[in-house]
């Protein structure tokens, strides 16, 4: 089983959209979290701690982090995706940038 965490701000649109997507894939546990102080569900050291890959939606996310979280992220494989945050939870044309971009980084055919 790979876990993989995927982090946006607020964990209302884009990291919750990815974290269902990928959970209908054999092989695969997902969580999601946000960065900012009101996320729907804020970043946890367990969260990071859990995750076998952690994939954040824009470089600004990758920096926060890494500044908040450094002491948990030894040996973590940490991935931006550069999605802006432009779409609406489960709108198809964010589903298919996901499987666009992580799809392929898990070797797994769409």
């Amino acid at each position: 089983m790979k876990k993989l965490l995927f982090i946006c701000s607020k964990n209302k649109l884009r990291s919750p959209t990815a974290e269902a997507v990928f959970s209908e894939y054999e092989g695969l546990e997902t969580d999601s979290a946000g960065l900012d102080r009101y996320a729907e569900v804020p970043l946890s050291m367990e969260a990071i701690q859990w995750a076998d890959i952690i994939f954040v939606m824009e470089k600004s996310h990758k920096n926060k982090l890494s500044k908040n979280f450094q002491p948990f992220l030894k040996d973590k494989k940490i991935i931006c995706l550069d999605i802006p945050d432009e779409y609406e939870y489960m709108e198809p044309a964010l589903i298919e940038l996901f499987k666009q971009k992580v799809l392929p980084l898990l070797k797994i055919k769409k």
